[in-house]
This record gives C-alpha cells, structure tokens and sequence, in this order.
C-alpha cells in the first residue's frame, strides 16, 4: 500500500490551535460541558473564509432551532432517549428543508447536553448560547487568517502560457514541414493544470468576503475556453493530405503568436493580423486536385478556429501580473 507523503497543513494547525483555545476560554468562564466548545470550534474550522461563516450560520441557527425543540418536548414530556429519538425524527427535516443540514452535528451536541442535564433553566440557556459563542466565534478567529496564494496562482499561470506557446509552435512546425516529433505531452499537462488552477481560484475567491469575482479565476475560464478550441483543430491540422503554399502562411502566424502568449490583452492586433493573413490566402491559387482542395479547406477552418480563439481573448480584459513576480515574456494571446 502506498501511503500519501505526510504534511501538516493550515487547516490542521488553526484545528490544533482553535480547539484547545475554545476549550480554555470555556473553562475560565466555568461553564457546563466546557469541553465541547472544543468540538463546536472543529466543525466550523473550514478551506475559506466564506465557507466557515457560513459553517458558523448553519450551526448557530441550527443549534437554537435544536434548544427550541428541546424546550418544547422534553418539558412537555420527559427529559429521556426516546423523546430525543422522537425531536431528531421531526427536527431533521426541518433542517433539510432550511438548508442547515451542516448544523445537524453541533445541534446534536447541544441536544445531548440538555437532555444529560435533565432541565432546560435560563441559567443553562445561557451556559449553551455562551458554548455557541465561544466555539464558534474561535472557529471564525482562528479562520481569519488565510496565506496568499497569488504566487502559486501567477506560477500556474507561466506554465499555462509556456505550454500554449509549445503548442503553437509545434503546429507551426508541422504546417512548416508536414510532419512532427512532437508527442501532445503538453495537451494532457494542460487539462490538469487548468483543473488545478481553477480549483485553487475558486478558493481565492472564498477567500475574499467581499469579493465575489477573481482574475485569476476569470483568466483560467478564459484559458479553458480557447483550450476547447486548440483540442478542436489539432486533429484536423495534423491530418492535411499534402502541405500546401498557405500552410506556410499561416506557420509563420502561428510562430508569431507561438512567442506572444501573455496575461495582457491586445488580441485585437492579432484578429488584424489574421485578417491580413485570410485576405492572402483568399489571393493565392486555387487547388488544382482533390488533395489540395481538401488541404486548403482545412486550413481555412483552422483560420476560423483561431479567429474564435482571439475573440475570446478580446473579450478578456486582462491584468498586469505582480511585480514582485517572476513574468513570461511580454505578449499579447
């Protein structure tokens, strides 16, 4: 069995630090079940910022939901297990119907705490709602703190632009020559660093509560989105029947844009660019036999194709990298 490499993470530490701290503040204050502050700052510890505030609302409004329920059946009752196996039967639903499902746990423990008590005082009210306080106001101290991962973000952002331009130029080569060594290994690396990418965006954005869009993320989509087209017409690049006097032309555009890939956002030169390119396509001969033909019609979808590709770009407002970080050549697609 293989076991994974072991690493202690910030999750873990704000754990190790917020619990014993809840805890500790729970027993200065001398509170019932002081220990289970411990437990309430857990379960709200969580990746993000956004994500443990609303972790804290969950178990918070669940958990008075729960003391109500209590209330209104073991008083009226009596304070044993089957009347709490009878609250959790009609209390669970309400939860889901409520969209608090994530308090279940900590509503629980609260649940449990009243029905060892055996009465539910407004002494011992009190002694709950400060165990919610505590547990939970830790939990969202200690979460407060979340490392920057722009430096991680802009490191995925260079590899991203070294791979397009690998794959440009590997066209161009091919569009050069007819033929080519290259073995995609880019296109797989690609797929996985965009997943990655995004994934770590979108907890850049949960990190920030009063930010609702990332440029990274925006930027990552944006990369996904002209990736859908590169997978598109590779195969029909690399299945032209002969290499024709356009292919050349149109290598030398992809060499040209093969050396301009960049966070920036000046792809309307480039859209210019290939409209000068279509126009001398449109001028040179016309095919002479079936394979040219086919060749030449190719070609002009991948024109299309890389047309699509800038635009999407041009819809891209783009941003100026960090200049305390390492930058990829100044470029433009």
């Amino acid at each position: 069995m293989k076991l994974k490499p072991f690493s202690i993470g910030y999750r873990t530490l704000k754990t190790a630090v917020g619990a014993p701290v809840a805890i500790y503040i729970a027993l200065l204050l001398d509170l019932e079940y002081y220990v289970s502050a411990g437990i309430l700052a857990i379960l709200c510890i969580q990746p993000t910022k956004r994500r443990s505030v609303r972790a804290v609302f969950s178990r918070f409004a669940a958990s008075l939901i729960a003391i109500l329920y209590a209330f209104l059946f073991f008083e009226a009752f009596a304070y044993e297990p089957f009347v709490l196996g009878l609250i959790l039967v009609l209390f669970i639903p309400v939860l889901v119907s409520l969209g608090l499902t994530d308090g279940f746990i900590s509503s629980t423990v609260i649940l449990l705490h009243i029905l060892n008590f055996g009465s539910l005082t407004w002494s011992f009210f009190g002694n709950e709602l400060l165990l919610m306080i505590i547990g939970f106001g830790t939990a969202l101290l200690v979460n407060l703190y979340m490392p920057s991962i722009d430096r991680k973000l802009e490191q995925y952002r260079i590899r991203l632009e070294d791979y397009y331009s690998t794959i440009f130029r590997e066209v161009a080569t091919y569009l050069h020559k007819g033929e080519s060594m290259w073995d995609g290994r880019e296109l797989t690396e690609v797929e996985q660093l965009l997943s990655k990418a995004k994934a770590l965006a979108y907890q850049d954005v949960e990190n920030h509560l009063a930010r609702k869009e990332n440029r990274y993320y925006m930027y990552f989509d944006m990369r996904e989105r002209q990736f859908e087209i590169i997978e598109r017409v590779l195969p029909a690049i690399t299945t032209l029947p002969v290499i024709v006097g356009q292919s050349h032309l149109i290598a030398e555009f992809m060499e040209d844009i093969s050396e301009h890939v960049h966070s920036g956002n000046t792809a309307g030169d480039y859209l210019e660019k290939l409209n000068r390119v279509k126009k001398e396509f449109a001028e040179m001969p016309l095919p002479k036999n079936h394979e040219t033909f086919i060749a030449m019609a190719g070609l002009y979808r991948f024109i299309g194709e890389m047309e699509e590709y800038l635009e999407i770009k041009q819809s891209y407002k783009g941003f100026e990298p960090k200049k305390s970080m390492p930058l990829a050549n100044a470029a433009t697609s």
